[in-house]
């Protein structure tokens, strides 16, 4: 079981690597007022949601404990995060406070995985 996790979260790391990537390639365009949530954000975020409640199934089965609060959060956070890119995602440009607050979003959902004890 402790593999399958161990997969699990090397997925859900490459899905916030995408996410938060495709946020940064796009930092200098949204100075220039042209940036834009690209289909890698998208793909990254929907992985993030897949594999983090997949995680939390096989934590759950692998009988250790789940902060589900933490959880909560984190899945409110991604909720957020998701629906903003999946709505913009065909517009050829995203509002910059929008697009700052996507990036935003993903950095919390990072230290609060790390941080939240």
């Amino acid at each position: 079981m402790d593999v399958l996790i161990n997969v699990f979260v090397a997925l859900h790391i490459v899905g916030i690597a995408s996410l938060l990537g495709g946020f940064l390639t796009q930092v200098k365009a949204m100075g220039d007022g042209t940036a834009r949530f690209t289909p890698p954000m998208l793909h990254g975020a929907l992985t993030m949601l897949i594999t983090g409640v997949a995680l939390v199934g096989l934590n759950q089965a692998d009988g250790q404990t789940v902060d589900n609060i933490k959880i909560g959060v984190k899945l409110a956070v991604l909720i957020v995060v998701l629906a903003l890119v999946y709505v913009k995602r065909d517009e050829e440009r995203v509002d910059k406070g929008m697009f700052i607050a996507v990036g935003a979003l993903t950095t919390v959902n990072i230290f609060i995985a790390t941080l939240w004890t």
